[in-house]
């Protein structure tokens, strides 16, 4: 599946596709890839569904916000 967005054309050919250690056996969560110039994720229990894509930058500030608790519910 080749995707073009954000002026990116996105080649998920090579994609390695990678869930969390402790994700369990359900099928309910999300698969990360780190491409060249994007990182992807998909949900698992709809592998050929379209993924989203982030930039490096934008990877990189989601990662700290959820470090920092960002995203806790309130």
């Amino acid at each position: 599946m080749i995707i073009e967005t954000k002026g990116m054309t996105i080649n998920l050919a090579d994609a390695e596709w990678r869930k969390a250690g402790k994700s369990n056996a359900t099928g309910h969560c999300v698969e990360v890839a780190f491409l060249e110039n994007a990182t992807v994720v998909r949900d698992s229990k709809n592998p050929s569904g379209q993924p989203l894509v982030f930039t490096g930058a934008e990877w990189d500030a989601f990662l700290d916000g959820a470090k920092k608790g960002e995203f806790e519910r309130a």
